[in-house]
């Protein structure tokens, strides 16, 4: 059911976030301690960071090879550092395949998105039903066949029609949910604020004076980690943090 996580901080370098923690994400990829779905994301991995010194968009690496598996990333990991990441391991739906497409993070513009979770019946009908409450200029975005990049252009075109980020995430869960069962874990950021619902997987967030994580699990045992109760809607930045029913 995937793991992922968004930080914003001081610089940091991907190797802390998710490789070097006790329980990083790749841990997590093999070893989750709070799925509930499901206890395998060994079906590929994906990173985004900003810098924004060079661009307003984000860099991004993704490849269906196992984190733990991945020596090339290990090494540039150590090396590089950013001020806002949002990386995720991947265990795909049934029927969905393995490949690089199917990794979160999505990019689109300054945008990185993530689902830890799936959609019930996504290739019985469901995933074109919801496929035609998006505009075709969205729809052109989706470069796969996973339901999360179908919730990726619905949460673009809500946004391109005036609504926040907690709101697009509340009519992208209702829409689903009108259709069929779901467990929806939602991730967004822009590199300067971080969005999260929580629907049906465990989310926990952790925040310092300068710095905020939203993360699937925690990934060490340091005090300070919260756990966002269930159909909740997180909205994050350095100095700033707020969890809603929905």
């Amino acid at each position: 059911m995937c793991r992922h996580l968004a930080y914003l901080g001081p610089p940091v370098t991907l190797d802390a976030l998710v490789i070097s923690q006790p329980w990083s994400l790749r841990r997590q990829s093999f070893e989750p301690r709070h799925q509930s779905h499901g206890r395998f994301n060994g079906d590929g991995f994906g990173v985004g960071w900003y810098a924004f010194e060079h661009r307003r968009e984000p860099a991004r690496f993704r490849t269906p090879t196992p984190m733990w598996a991945d020596r090339s990333f290990t090494s540039i990991a150590g090396v590089v550092t950013s001020e806002a990441v949002l990386a995720a391991v991947r265990a795909a739906s049934e029927g969905l395949p393995v490949e690089e497409s199917g990794n979160a993070p999505f990019v689109h513009d300054q945008w990185l998105f993530s689902l830890n979770g799936t959609v019930d019946h996504f290739l019985e009908g469901v995933g074109v039903a919801l496929r035609r409450m998006v505009r075709d200029e969205f729809l052109s975005t989706i470069q796969g066949v996973t339901d999360s990049e179908v919730l990726f252009a619905m949460t673009l075109d809500l946004l391109d029609k005036g609504a926040s980020l907690a709101d697009a995430f509340d009519d992208v869960i209702d829409a689903v949910t009108r259709l069929t069962t779901a467990r929806i874990n939602l991730l967004i950021t822009d590199g300067g604020q971080i969005v999260a619902s929580a629907y049906g997987n465990s989310l926990f967030a952790r925040r310092t004076d300068d710095s905020v994580i939203v993360a699937s699990e925690p990934f060490d045992d340091e005090p300070g980690w919260e756990a966002v109760p269930d159909n909740s809607i997180v909205e994050a930045a350095v100095g700033a943090f707020s969890v809603r029913p929905r």
